[in-house]
């Protein structure tokens, strides 16, 4: 696959089929993606890699957490104010994810059932889960781990398999310590849905925007 075609059509994946990863690939795409950069080669991302029983109690916990009204509480602070720009494209994507489901702005049954559904990471039958260690200086950690994410969804979007970021992954920490044996020296940041992706699923086929050049580029000559 081409990498223009593969950074532009992969796309975040919120339907996956019933069907597993089979670890070798799982570790293939690791061993790739290690490849990233990282600044000063420190390569500062520790992974967890959950499949099987161990996910499906994670996604049983953080469920119960949501629906019990549990506040998120993530090791990373979460943005409390967004510009008008960022809250517009925000709300964009959301009416765009809520209409391809067929879901009214009024029903909030049907949009709690959709957060559940998030929060179990649409029933993804793999996940990783990328910490750092809370010495290191938390900025640069995260580009880190932020080209590493890249790396690995454009990996995994050229072996056929389908991705998404999630922060809902990392909303209760302390779950995660618990059911992975994660130290508390360790920070979550951030985490990704990994299956093979429902290509018929309306959620999966809306059409996506980005912003122009104008709205994010200056040009110095």
């Amino acid at each position: 696959m081409e990498m223009q075609e593969a950074i532009r059509n992969r796309r975040s994946i919120r339907q996956f089929l019933s069907k597993s990863v089979p670890e070798d690939i799982i570790r293939d795409l690791i061993t790739d993606t290690r490849w990233s950069p990282s600044w000063g080669n420190t390569q500062p991302w520790e992974v967890v890699v959950a499949t099987g029983p161990k996910l499906e109690e994670f996604k049983k916990r953080n469920k119960e957490a949501l629906l019990a009204g549990k506040e998120a509480a993530t090791d990373i602070p979460m943005p409390q104010v967004w510009s008008e720009a960022y809250l517009a494209r925000y709300k964009e994507l959301g009416k765009s994810v809520l209409g391809a489901l067929s879901i009214a702005r009024d029903d909030k049954e049907a949009r709690l059932q959709h957060f559940v559904k998030m929060f179990s990471f649409f029933d993804a039958p793999a996940i990783v889960l990328v910490a750092v260690d809370k010495e290191l200086s938390l900025e640069y950690a995260m580009l880190d781990v932020g080209i590493f994410l890249q790396s690995f969804c454009l990996l995994a979007h050229d072996r056929g398999l389908g991705t998404c970021i999630l922060a809902a992954m990392v909303s209760y920490p302390d779950i995660a310590r618990e059911l992975f044996s994660v130290p508390d020296t360790r920070l979550f940041v951030m985490g990704a849905a990994l299956g093979w992706p429902d290509t018929d699923a309306p959620v999966n086929c809306f059409a996506r925007q980005r912003g122009s050049l104008d709205e994010f580029v200056r040009w110095v000559k």
